[in-house]
C-alpha cells in the first residue's frame, strides 16, 4: 500500500492528519484599503481544510514590506481580527493553518511606500516588473538598509508573529525564498554589504537568524517553520555556493530547534530540475520535518514519503482548483484544472466556486 502521503504526521508541535500541505498561494483577495482578510478568504480556507497543514499565502509584515496588490497583511488590529475568520472556519473544519510572514524588500514598488525606495540589504533593483495597483511597472532601485532599518525589520517580525498568535493561527511560516528580503541577504548576488550582515556566509545568515531568534521568543520553536528555495533563482537571486549558504541556515534552524522547512525543489514554478543528491546532502543540517515543494503530482509525492526523501509534500496550484485535494489523491480521482485568469485578484469566480467530487457527482 502507497498509502504513507496519508498517514498523520508531527510537524514538530503541529499534529497534521496526513502529510499533504498546502503550499502559501498568494491569491489578491484582501479587502482594501488596509490590506484586510475577508469572510470571502475564510471561505477558501474552509474549503481547503482538509490538507494536513495550510500554509497561509504570503501575508506583509508591515506597510514597508507588502508590494503586492491585495495580498493581506498582519501589522494591524483589523487585519488580526480579519484573519480571526480565516483561523476560526479552518479549526471549526477540523483543519490546522500556519501563517506565513513576508517581508518583500527591493521587489516592493514605491508606489507602495509614497514614492519613497525599497529596502534591500544593498542598493540593487530586481529585474522585470512589479506588480501595483496601476499594472505592472518596472523595479525601482532599493536603498540598502541602515542597522536602525535592520532593527526595526526585526522588531516587526516579532509583532507579526505576536498578531498571528493574537489571531488563532497554529504557528508561522518565515517566507526565506523567492529573492524577498531574507533571501536577498542570504545571497551573494543582492548582497553587496561589508558590515556585519555581508561577506561571509555567517554575516550574510545574520538577519535569518535574528529574525528566527525573535519570532522563537514568541512562539514555541517547533510551532516554527522556515521556507527555504536553496537552487531557485527566483527573482534573480544567487549564490556562487549554494551548498555552503545553505547548510549554514538549514543549521540556524537546527538550533532553533525548528518544527519544520519547507523546500522548494529546483527552481521556483518551474520543472523539476532538483538535485536530488545535493538536496539529501543540505537535508542532514536538519533534522526537524522535511516538507518537499514543487511541482509534484500524486505519483511522485506517494514515491518521495514512500521512500523517506520527504517526510511531507505542499502542493500548490493543484489546492487552486481542487478545495478537495487530499480526498481527490486518495481516490487517485480526476484533478480540476484552474483557471489562470482567475488567480490573481478578483472576486468569488475561479476562487471559492471549484466544486468537490462530491459535487462533481451530484
Amino acid at each position: 500500500m502507497h498509502d504513507t502521503l496519508f498517514q498523520p504526521l508531527k510537524l514538530g508541535a503541529i499534529e497534521a492528519k496526513n502529510r499533504i500541505l498546502m503550499a502559501p498561494l498568494t491569491r489578491g483577495r484582501s479587502t482594501q484599503p488596509g490590506s484586510i482578510p475577508n469572510e470571502m478568504m475564510a471561505t477558501y480556507y474552509r474549503q481547503r481544510a482538509g490538507a494536513g497543514l495550510i500554509i497561509s499565502e504570503a501575508t506583509g509584515i508591515s506597510v514597508e514590506g507588502l508590494g503586492w496588490p491585495a495580498a493581506p497583511g498582519i501589522w494591524s488590529d483589523e487585519q488580526v481580527e480579519g484573519w480571526k475568520q480565516v483561523t476560526k472556519a479552518v479549526h471549526e473544519e477540523g483543519g490546522l493553518i500556519v501563517l506565513q510572514m513576508w517581508h518583500m524588500g527591493r521587489i516592493v514598488h514605491p508606489d507602495f511606500l509614497g514614492g519613497k525606495p525599497p529596502v534591500s540589504a544593498s542598493a540593487t533593483t530586481a529585474p522585470g516588473h512589479a506588480h501595483t495597483f496601476e499594472g505592472r511597472k518596472d523595479h525601482q532601485q532599493a536603498r540598502a538598509a541602515t542597522k536602525e532599518d535592520i532593527a526595526r525589520i526585526v522588531e516587526d517580525y516579532r509583532k507579526a508573529a505576536e498578531n498571528a498568535k493574537r489571531a488563532g493561527f497554529d504557528g508561522v511560516q518565515l517566507h526565506a525564498a523567492n529573492g524577498y528580503l531574507i533571501d536577498q541577504f542570504l545571497r551573494e548576488s543582492s548582497n553587496r554589504r561589508t558590515d556585519q550582515y555581508g561577506g561571509s556566509v555567517e554575516n550574510r545568515t545574520r538577519l535569518l537568524k535574528e529574525v528566527i531568534e525573535v519570532v522563537t521568543s514568541v512562539w514555541e520553536p517547533k510551532r516554527v517553520g522556515v521556507r527555504f528555495g536553496p537552487f531557485s533563482n527566483a527573482n534573480d537571486v544567487s549564490d556562487s555556493d549554494p551548498m555552503a549558504l545553505f547548510s549554514k541556515a538549514y543549521s540556524i534552524a537546527e538550533e532553533a530547534g525548528l518544527g519544520f522547512l519547507d523546500i522548494i525543489e529546483g527552481q521556483t514554478g518551474g520543472p523539476r530540475d532538483a538535485d536530488d543528491e545535493k538536496l539529501a546532502e543540505l537535508r542532514k543540517h536538519f533534522t526537524g520535518v522535511y516538507v518537499a515543494n514543487n511541482g509534484f503530482d500524486r505519483a511522485l509525492a506517494i514515491k518521495r514519503v514512500e521512500s523517506g526523501k520527504a517526510d511531507a509534500i505542499a502542493f500548490g496550484r493543484p489546492f487552486i482548483g481542487n478545495p478537495d485535494l487530499v480526498t481527490r489523491l486518495e481516490k487517485n480521482a480526476p484533478l480540476n484544472e484552474s483557471n489562470k485568469e482567475t488567480w490573481y485578484g478578483g472576486g468569488a469566480e475561479g476562487y471559492t466556486d471549484y466544486p468537490t467530487l462530491e459535487e462533481e457527482r451530484a
